[in-house]
């Protein structure tokens, strides 16, 4: 990769990048963030450091598998516009598989094919115009609620996470945010789950 002018941050025995990664990570969240739309270094403030040493393009280590870093426009557009199958998508394994199961996200070829024939029937024009009427009595039941807050704090971050799973409830369900709430608090655990394990090493063959 060095030779194709890729470079990275230096491998290191078993860990990888993981130990900078993790320490880079919490020193940002040791910090507050100011009101603003740029997440990317919060969230991903190893990245945004090396790219900004290493160019475009870098060469990072999760454990002991190397992942190839691409942001330059022309290298993404080949990548996302690949007809012939030379990008496949990577598999997975351990905690990630029993959480996201073979779905949309995961699944390869002729299943991935088929889910997404299926789930682009609920994006088609006259199908979203449908959900429209569920979207407007959401929002009103939110503003509603709000009239009771009256001269007092609202968490807006919490109000709008009712509001999306409210919709996603009615449009996807048919059921209100009430008899789906079980689930959602359980998708809430599973979101927990990843990101504490997303970074932890595994080593190829064992378990």
């Amino acid at each position: 990769m060095n030779s194709q002018g890729i470079r990275g941050p230096s491998y290191r025995l078993i860990h990888g990048n993981i130990k900078e990664i993790l320490n880079m990570k919490t020193a940002t969240m040791s910090k507050p963030m100011g009101l603003s739309h740029n997440i990317f270094p919060r969230l991903d403030p190893h990245l945004q450091s090396w790219l900004n040493i290493y160019g475009k393009n870098l060469l990072m280590w999760h454990g002991p598998q190397a992942q190839l870093v691409i942001t330059e426009l022309e290298y993404v557009k080949e990548v996302l516009n690949d007809k012939e199958n030379i990008y496949l998508k990577g598999g997975i394994e351990g905690f990630l598989k029993k959480l996201l199961g073979d779905g949309l996200a995961t699944s390869k070829g002729e299943k991935w094919a088929k889910q997404r024939k299926l789930a682009n029937h609920a994006f088609y024009a006259e199908s979203l115009k449908n959900m429209v009427p569920a979207m407007i009595e959401s929002v009103e039941m939110m503003l509603e609620r709000w009239k009771h807050h009256e001269g007092k704090e609202i968490e807006v971050f919490e109000e709008f996470r009712l509001l999306t799973s409210e919709v996603i409830s009615r449009t996807a369900f048919g059921s209100s945010y009430l008899e789906g709430e079980v689930i959602f608090e359980m998708l809430i655990k599973m979101v927990f789950l990843f990101s504490r394990n997303m970074h932890k090493i595994r080593l190829p063959g064992l378990r």
